[in-house]
């Protein structure tokens, strides 16, 4: 019987291990955590996000530059395909109001017990073998090479050992929330056998402010969110973004959804030119004449504060960010003030460590695999998951192009397995 070993044990990980259990091949898992699924449990905490009902069109454009590879991998498994898979667990989903997909309970540990009950006991074959507290560290040696791709090293409490398969996937995530698992220690090892590794980059993060909230903004507003605004923003590449939603304001800078959903864009800006500026619109849904109008609106003997209160509704954090940002004579200035509650520039200059982030951007580049995601400097070695060169917004997005890749993966090492035992 062949054997793989996966290394990883993320959405992506046991997507592999799955496809090449269900074959018939015998998979050993090795994870260097105590369990599987960490991040995926942490991912669930605020309701598991599995994947978005968007056109499958819309939905591949959530993947930029890697849109092509990513598409393809979509081909064989999608949003629907989620469900399904789901549903073949005994998990129903449903479709919120925003078009994200969730588990009918909203909690990811039912679906990760399912999975792996089927993944231990499946209906025939037998079953994924999990090594837990085994650390990857590099490549083993055999009596034929010194190098072998598929003879591997792991650090375990009990001392070092190796391991060797016919065919190795690697799902190692990224290089964020590291006390989860995935920390990019593997970058060099990869490099080192001259696999092509574009650097790990923070995506969907937070970012600091030019100069930093003053002390009377930070103690009172951090943790505070701005509801129902607006951000845009034009690149120094002449990329145009626009969105409403929400976001919260940090002691440092600003982070949540609609800041991550441009949080690619930002960054990018960032390390070309050393910062990056976008526009808040505090009142996303007035029209600019009428917030003007309302501004000149006699307040008689009412305070500023009071007539934005009473007149537009602006108060609580989103007053305390028009005296951060604007100065005393642009705020007694109708116009100029009317200007900055639709488009008050927020500049930034640095994203958040990268630990920090919920994804990385980053990682194995698609030229160096081939259409089965095996690398060509390693024959026997796939690639899935977050390890590849790719990145995505919130939404679902994440969590179905690491299943999609994951499969992909298993199914490749499949044929690699099925031409290694025809020339054998």
């Amino acid at each position: 019987m062949k054997k793989v070993i996966v290394v990883g044990g993320g959405p992506a990980g046991l997507m592999a291990a799955d496809v090449l259990s269900a074959a018939g091949v015998a998979v050993h898992l090795y994870d260097a955590m105590p369990s599987v699924g960490r991040k995926f449990l942490l991912a669930g905490k605020g309701g598991l996000n599995l994947t978005h009902s968007e056109p499958v069109d819309i939905f591949a454009s959530r993947f930029g530059a890697r849109r092509a590879q990513i598409e393809a991998l979509l081909q064989g498994f999608d949003g629907p395909h989620v469900r399904e898979w789901a549903k073949g667990l005994g998990v129903d989903t449903f479709v919120g109001t925003s078009g994200r997909v969730f588990p009918a309970d909203m909690k990811a540990a039912p679906l990760l017990r399912a999975w792996l009950h089927r993944l231990r006991h499946p209906a025939s074959g037998p079953g994924v073998q999990f090594h837990m507290r085994h650390r990857w560290t590099g490549w083993g040696t055999d009596s034929t090479s010194d190098t072998a791709p598929t003879h591997l090293s792991f650090d375990t409490p009990q001392g070092p050992v190796q391991a060797q398969a016919d065919a190795v996937v690697l799902a190692l995530g990224g290089g964020s929330w590291a006390r989860l698992g995935s920390n990019g220690a593997w970058v060099p090892w990869l490099q080192a056998r001259g696999v092509a590794v574009a650097p790990l980059l923070p995506t969907n993060c937070g970012f600091d402010v030019q100069g930093g909230w003053s002390e009377h903004f930070a103690s009172r507003f951090a943790g505070q969110p701005f509801k129902s605004v607006a951000i845009s923003l034009t690149t120094s590449q002449g990329v145009s973004f626009h969105r409403k939603g929400e976001f919260v304001a940090t002691a440092t800078g600003v982070e949540g959804s609609l800041i991550y959903a441009a949080s690619s864009l930002l960054r990018d800006d960032i390390i070309r030119n050393g910062q990056a500026t976008f526009q808040l619109d505090l009142l996303p849904d007035m029209p600019a004449e009428r917030v003007l109008a309302e501004v000149r609106h006699p307040r008689g003997s009412r305070s500023l504060s009071s007539h934005l209160k009473s007149r537009l509704s602006i108060d609580g954090i989103k007053a305390a960010m028009l005296h951060e940002l604007v100065s005393k004579e642009q705020m007694n200035d109708p116009v100029q003030l009317a200007a900055a509650i639709k488009a008050l520039p927020i500049t930034l200059v640095a994203a958040r460590p990268i630990d920090e982030a919920i994804s990385t951007a980053g990682g194995v580049l698609f030229e160096v695999t081939d259409q089965n995601l095996m690398l060509e400097q390693l024959p026997g070695v796939f690639c899935a998951g977050e390890m590849l060169d790719w990145e995505a917004p919130t939404g679902g997005y994440l969590l179905t192009a690491c299943f999609a890749s994951g499969k992909a993966a298993g199914e490749g090492a499949l044929r690699w397995l099925k031409g290694q035992r025809a020339s054998a």
